[in-house]
C-alpha cells in the first residue's frame, strides 16, 4: 500500500511540476523532471520510508543516518543546487564550492519547489508557502551568489503575487535571454 502511495505522490508532484515548466515553455524539462524517482534505486526507498506529508529522504535520513535515495537524485537532476556543488583549487586546499546554475534550472528548481510545497500541504496551500519553507531552511548559504538572488526573487513573486504572474516573469524576462541564445525570436 505504501508503495502505492508513493507512486501517486511523486507521479502528482511530476505532473505539477511538468504543468508549471509546459508553462514557462521549458517542455524537455517538464517531460523529464524527476523521471529517476521511478528508479528501483529511488523508488523502493522512497516507498519503504513514505509517510504522505513530507519527503521520504528526511525519514531515511533520520533512520540510517544518509538518504541513499537523495545521493542517487541530486547527482541525476540539475535542477537540484546540490548538482552544481564543485570542488576549487588543488590537494589539501581543496574546498567544495556553490557554482552558478543555468537560468532553466534555475526556474525548474523554483517550480520544483511551488510543486512540492502543493503535494505535502494539500488544501492548506498558500502562494507563500514555498518562499516560507525556503527562508525557514539554510541552504542560501550553499546558493552561488546569481542562483541565490534568482531563486529568492522568484519566491517572493510567487508570495506576493502569485504563479500566474511569477510564469509570466520568468517567460519574459528570465527566459528571454534562453530563447534568443537558441535563435528563437520573442
Amino acid at each position: 500500500m505504501k508503495a502505492w502511495r508513493h507512486f501517486i505522490t511523486i507521479t502528482r508532484h511530476k505532473i505539477l511540476v511538468m504543468k508549471g515548466c509546459f508553462a514557462v515553455g521549458l517542455y524537455k524539462q517538464g517531460l523529464l523532471h524527476d523521471l529517476s524517482k521511478y528508479m528501483p534505486s529511488e523508488f523502493c526507498i522512497g516507498a519503504r520510508y513514505y509517510q504522505g506529508n513530507r519527503s521520504p529522504n528526511t525519514a531515511e535520513r533520520e533512520a540510517i543516518g544518509y538518504s541513499s535515495a537523495w545521493l542517487h537524485h541530486k547527482g541525476r537532476n540539475k535542477h537540484h543546487f546540490e548538482y552544481w556543488i564543485d570542488y576549487c583549487g588543488r590537494g589539501v586546499n581543496e574546498n567544495m564550492i556553490p557554482t552558478k546554475m543555468p537560468d532553466k534550472y534555475i526556474v525548474e528548481m523554483f517550480i520544483d519547489r511551488l510543486a512540492a510545497s502543493k503535494v505535502y500541504n494539500g488544501r492548506k496551500y498558500k502562494d507563500s508557502d514555498a518562499y516560507h519553507y525556503y527562508l525557514g531552511g539554510n541552504i542560501s548559504k550553499f546558493l552561488h551568489p546569481y542562483t541565490k538572488a534568482l531563486l529568492e526573487k522568484l519566491l517572493y513573486i510567487n508570495a506576493k503575487r502569485g504563479e500566474q504572474y511569477a510564469y509570466r516573469y520568468i517567460r519574459r524576462v528570465v527566459l528571454k535571454n534562453e530563447r534568443t541564445k537558441r535563435g528563437h525570436k520573442k
